[in-house]
């Protein structure tokens, strides 16, 4: 059975991750995490204008955590399991929450091309995207709960910010399956794709924002993520400073003559 890998590669301004380890629906075992973890340095060391994460395939995004006993990571937590011993887990998990917060830190839009089923983990990584572009044969499942575990790569947080408690407290304490229409009427994805084209259309939506400036979207992103922890005061001061920085930043200085004269821009990298 193979470990599976992450490929990384460009389209542009934009970055593409591949979870590639189709035979087990992308479920991430520990030699997988280490190559999301090299590939997402990868990226912070040559940073692109936008993101788009998928999975290898048709069928699946993300089957989530891999969980059968030749995951070297289960197999270490299975006498600490039997011993009621917490401090195994916690180590486990503090280390898979930084890659993932690793991903949702990123200083650019993170994209999800939802391209199949998103189970646990995999719909929580998806939630902890930016943006997500889903295909209308695909499933979405915070199946945690159904394992006797719960959401621990931050999903949780992020899907009750996304839909809210009650939205949040339904899908998750049910485990249901949620169709895209369903996820695009809640608000848990941006866009349905056409058939078979949720990474083509991720790609042209991180394009897309590729073209504008890349240090006004950057910025305006930040505010974007920040202002719910945020009081309105709070976020009203720091959108005013973060604009104000921007314009001085002197990317307007590109932009403005630009759109006056009915051309494209083309903003230096940030």
């Amino acid at each position: 059975m193979s470990e599976g890998r992450v490929e990384l590669r460009r389209e542009g301004h934009v970055a593409v991750l591949i979870i590639d380890r189709p035979e087990r629906r992308n479920a991430l075992n520990e030699a997988l995490w280490h190559a999301l973890d090299a590939a997402l340095a990868a990226i912070e060391a040559a940073p692109p204008r936008a993101v788009v994460l998928t999975g290898a395939g048709d069928r699946a995004f993300c089957a989530g955590m891999d969980v059968n006993p030749d995951n070297p990571q289960v197999a270490r937590l299975i006498g600490a399991v039997q011993r009621g011993d917490v401090g195994p887990a916690a180590a486990l998990l503090v280390g898979l929450r930084r890659i993932v917060d690793r991903l949702a830190d990123l200083p650019v839009p993170t994209i999800a091309a939802i391209n199949g089923l998103a189970y646990g983990g995999g719909a929580e990584i998806a939630a902890r995207c930016d943006l997500r572009v889903v295909d209308p044969a695909a499933t979405i499942c915070f199946s945690e709960v159904r394992l006797g575990l719960m959401p621990d790569l931050g999903g949780g947080v992020a899907l009750t910010r996304l839909l809210g408690p009650g939205r949040a407290a339904d899908l998750i304490l049910t485990s249901r399956r949620i169709a895209p229409d369903e996820a695009l009427a809640l608000g848990l994805v941006n866009r349905v794709s056409a058939p078979g084209a949720a990474l083509a259309e991720a790609i042209a939506l991180g394009a897309e924002i590729s073209a504008n400036g890349p240090r006004a979207v950057r910025s305006a992103l930040q505010i974007i993520r920040r202002t719910p922890s945020l009081s309105d005061e709070e976020a009203l001061a720091e959108e005013l400073r973060s604009a104000a920085a921007l314009i001085a930043s002197g990317e307007c200085a590109v932009g403005i003559p630009a759109f006056m004269a009915r051309r494209t821009p083309d903003f230096p990298e940030a």
